[in-house]
């Protein structure tokens, strides 16, 4: 009973964080450098990571599929429909927005959640500022922004993992993979992958948002509002996860 009373307590939290944050909005040209730091943090400093994870998912997505088909009645094309139609509904925007969540995420919380407990929130405050506005906003629309960027970035990288490891092992070739990939798109499914992503950013900047925004106590809490921030964005990631698909689909 009490664990849920906490449940509402945090969500109702949550919804005051968020109204507050587009309230008593400032200077664009201030909102837009602290937008260009927090596109940077989250978007380039991403790449390479993005990347690699995307490239063995796409890489263990063809070698996996191409072991279970052993029929020779099956047309080897079917693994390149299976993996680009995978990559685009589920592999790249939901594996992405995992990942990002533990390094996005985490820092967001961290970053926030360091300046609680040292005070420089508090300082805001009493500047006239609106914190809340200030931190979220940016992080807000930094993440909304480049997740899509970000996923269709990782969608790519997971088709030419695909390709590349298909080649390698003689599974599919790349003319056969690109055939299956082609047989099944539909327009649709990018607009999907884009939703989840927008929908996975919202989650994760807010959620982490507030986990460091309401921070109380020293170094420990904080990193214990990072752990939690991960976690819980993980968790709500999943959730949307099923109710996009469900509605969209």
């Amino acid at each position: 009973m009490n664990l849920l009373l906490r449940g509402f307590e945090d969500f109702g939290q949550y919804l005051i964080l968020l109204r507050r944050s587009f309230t008593g909005l400032l200077r664009f040209r201030l909102y837009w450098q602290l937008w260009t730091y927090e596109s940077i943090q989250i978007g380039r400093d991403s790449l390479l990571l993005v990347a690699i994870i995307s490239f063995f998912v796409g890489a263990v997505t063809t070698v996996q599929t191409a072991y279970q088909i052993v029929s020779p009645f099956i047309p080897k094309s079917t693994i390149g429909a299976i993996v680009s139609t995978s990559a685009i509904l589920e592999l790249a925007p939901t594996i992405t927005s995992l990942v990002l969540a533990g390094r996005v995420g985490s820092s967001i919380a961290s970053q926030i959640g360091s300046m609680r407990v040292s005070e420089q929130i508090d300082a805001l405050e009493v500047m006239g500022i609106n914190s809340a506005t200030y931190l979220l906003l940016p992080r807000l629309f930094g993440a909304v922004i480049f997740f899509p960027i970000l996923v269709i970035y990782a969608c790519f990288i997971v088709h030419l993992g695909g390709i590349i490891a298909g080649a390698f092992t003689g599974a599919v070739n790349p003319t056969q993979f690109a055939i299956g990939a082609r047989s099944f798109y539909e327009d649709f499914q990018i607009v999907f992958m884009i939703i989840k992503a927008v929908t996975f950013g919202f989650i994760i900047s807010t959620v982490s948002a507030y986990q460091g925004y309401y921070v109380k106590g020293g170094a420990l809490e904080v990193g214990n509002a990072s752990t939690r921030a991960v976690v819980i964005s993980c968790l709500m990631i999943l959730a949307a996860d099923y109710v996009l698909a469900q509605l969209l689909l």
